[in-house]
C-alpha cells in the first residue's frame, strides 16, 4: 500500500493503528469494525484479492489469538497486512469475510482447523484438514510438537489395522535435524528423544 493511501485509510478510520512490520505496510483493526474496513479495502481502495488468512496464538497474554490478513491490489500490485484481536481467549472469535472474498471460505476453515477461531458467519465452518470430529487444534501453542495420540476416525480402519494415530516420533518435532554426524544418527526417527523413548533420560534433563 502507498503512503498516501495509508494516510488516507487511517484518516478516513481512526481506529486503525500501524503495525510494525519488516515488509509491507500493516495496520491493527479492532474486530467489531473489521467488516467495515475490508468492505472499504475493496470496494475504495482496490484490494480485490485476499491472499491469505491466518493467526498468531499468543499463548499466555490477553488478548491471546490475533486474526491476519493479507490483501492483494491486482490493478496496484500492492500488498497490505491487517491484523485483528479476536474477542475471547477460549473461544477466539472473528467476523467472517465470506459475504466480501470467496476465498476467505477456505481460508477461514483452515484457521478454524488449525487454531480454533470461529468465524462468526462463516456459511460452512467444518475442518477443512482434521476430521470433523478431532478434539485438538494442532497450531495452537499448547499442542504438543510430538503431537496427541487419538483414536482413528474410521472404527473399521482402526479394527483393520490394530492401531490409533500416534504422535510425531520426537518431541521436538520434525525438523529438528543436525548436520553434524551420518544421516542415521542425525535424524529425529534415530533419536531416543519421543514420547516412546526406551532409554531413560539423565537426570535435570
Amino acid at each position: 500500500m502507498s503512503t498516501s493511501d495509508l494516510a488516507l485509510l487511517q484518516e478516513r478510520f481512526e481506529y486503525l493503528t500501524e503495525r510494525a512490520s519488516a515488509d509491507h505496510p500493516a495496520l491493527n483493526c479492532p474486530a467489531d469494525k473489521l467488516i467495515e474496513l475490508c468492505s472499504a479495502l475493496r470496494d475504495d481502495f482496490g484490494y480485490d484479492l485476499l491472499i491469505d488468512v491466518t493467526a498468531i496464538d499468543w499463548d499466555a497474554a490477553s488478548p491471546r489469538f490475533t486474526g491476519i490478513y493479507h490483501f492483494l491490489s491486482t490493478t496496484k500490485h500492492e500488498y497490505l497486512r491487517v491484523a485483528s484481536d479476536c474477542r475471547g481467549d477460549i473461544d477466539p472469535i472473528l467476523p467472517s469475510l465470506t459475504g466480501l472474498y470467496a476465498a476467505a471460505n477456505w481460508h477461514e476453515r483452515e484457521t478454524y482447523d488449525l487454531m480454533g477461531i470461529r468465524y462468526e458467519g462463516h456459511p460452512d465452518l467444518t475442518r477443512i484438514l482434521m476430521w470433523d470430529s478431532y478434539p485438538y487444534h494442532p497450531l495452537r501453542k499448547d499442542f504438543p510438537l510430538a503431537g496427541i495420540e487419538t483414536p482413528l476416525p474410521a472404527a473399521d480402519v482402526a479394527e483393520v489395522t490394530g492401531v490409533s494415530v500416534k504422535p510425531a516420533p520426537m518431541a521436538g518435532g520434525p525438523f529438528v535435524s543436525s548436520a553434524d554426524g551420518p544421516m542415521s544418527q542425525t535424524e529425529p526417527s534415530a533419536r531416543d528423544e519421543s514420547w516412546s523413548e526406551k532409554k531413560e533420560k539423565p537426570c535435570g534433563n
